[in-house]
Parts: C-alpha cells; sequence; structure tokens
C-alpha cells in the first residue's frame, strides 16, 4: 500500500465514523506530511511511496486503528 492509499483510506474510514480528517503538508520535513485523525496524528512520509509493513502497522496504532479497519473501507 503507498502512502495515498493509506491517506485515502483513512480519510474514507473518518467520513464513515464522522471524525475530523485532515492532512497537513506545513507539517513534517520534505515529503513528509502529518495526518490527523480525530485527536490522534500520524506522520505519513513520501505519500508516493509504498509503505513498510512495520511503518504502516505503527501509523496504524498511532491513530489508534487496526488493518482490519481501513481493509474493509
Amino acid at each position: 500500500m503507498e502512502g495515498n492509499d493509506f491517506i485515502r483510506k483513512i480519510k474514507k474510514l473518518a467520513k464513515q465514523r464522522k471524525l475530523l480528517c485532515r492532512l497537513d503538508k506545513k507539517r513534517g520535513k520534505g515529503s513528509h506530511v502529518t495526518l490527523y485523525f480525530d485527536d490522534k496524528r500520524t506522520i505519513v512520509r513520501n505519500p508516493k511511496d509504498e509503505l513498510k509493513t512495520g511503518t504502516l502497522m505503527a501509523m496504524l496504532k498511532q491513530v489508534g486503528l487496526s488493518l482490519n479497519d481501513i481493509q474493509d473501507s
């Protein structure tokens, strides 16, 4: 899964759950962006690149979700 796919799935899930979700491109160095999901946040490194499994799992943990949550969306 690419970073952009992750962002798209998180935004869709937030819309389904009626939660606030936003992307801040100015908060992060270089190609990194900050993704806010309700009151939690995670850093997405270059959204165009493929996410490694460990990175994906860590990002999901930071926003309080599991892999099953985003596979359905």
